[in-house]
């Protein structure tokens, strides 16, 4: 089982090579680091934090839909050439095969998330980017479960990378959602606004909270500990454990 696994993530690696996934990778983050001095010199105060917010924010949206996109489209292609039929026609088990797949995607996001994190060390120091290193390569890993799990689900590239992006952007915006909701402004004694309040809220529950990943405000003021990491390694665990037993449930009724 092991050399089955280490198997599959070597050749789901070679093909991020082959299709150029690190140039494409390596384009965006030039043209991240480009705006970024572009916005920064048109500010009148506070440049550098600025240009750091921008480069972080930036790089972070990047790097999370292009691995998404590569994820599913990497998966869909295999099904389609025949590929998954072939390696189950060798004694390989399933859930090998998926967790070859996920320590492949998960290899490669540990390096792009290396890769995107050196220019911000011109600008901020070893630790805070360290950390933010660390916080953007659990979200990554999130995403790659997702997308997985999607494409055996859906099936259907479209579907399952638009549930990704939706995915990502509600745990993103939840917050913000709710503050919004419980707003004086609105009426909130109304049934209709209780009813939205409670979806919300249940909506919440299900969702990890990825707005407390790979913050902005760890590489503007470099306030970031062990503590702030803790939570989100804890997140990461549950949501892969989480999403690997439900893509592993539709891998395992799927018919060759």
């Amino acid at each position: 089982m092991h050399n089955s696994v280490t198997t599959i993530a070597k050749y789901t690696f070679l093909e991020a090579l082959r299709n150029r996934l690190f140039f494409i990778v390596l384009i965006g983050l030039i043209c991240a680091f480009g705006l970024s001095k572009f916005i920064g010199e048109l500010s009148v105060t506070e440049r550098t934090q600025i240009e750091i917010s921008m480069l972080s924010v930036s790089l972070r949206l990047f790097i999370v839909f292009i691995m998404g996109l590569f994820v599913t489209t990497s998966i869909v292609r295999e099904f389609n050439d025949k590929g998954f039929e072939l390696v189950l026609s060798h004694p390989v088990a399933r859930y090998s095969y998926y967790l070859g797949k996920l320590l492949g995607f998960c290899l490669m996001s540990i390096i792009l998330s290396v890769l995107v994190s050196i220019p911000l060390l011109l600008e901020v120091p070893v630790i805070p980017v360290f950390y933010w290193c660390l916080s953007l390569i659990c979200e990554l890993f999130i995403i790659n479960a997702l997308a997985i799990m999607c494409l055996f689900t859906f099936n259907n590239i479209t579907f399952s990378f638009s549930a990704v992006v939706l995915f990502y952007l509600l745990s993103r915006l939840m917050d913000l959602i709710q503050l919004i909701s419980e707003s004086p402004i609105l009426e909130t004694n109304t049934i209709s606004q209780a009813l939205i309040n409670y979806v919300l809220d249940g909506i919440a529950y299900l969702l990890p909270d990825l707005n407390s990943f790979t913050q902005t405000v760890w590489l503007v003021y470099g306030e970031v500990s062990v503590t702030d990491l803790l939570p989100v390694m804890v997140q990461t665990i549950i949501y892969l454990v989480l999403l690997s037993t439900i893509a592993l449930f539709d891998l395992y009724r799927k018919e060759l």
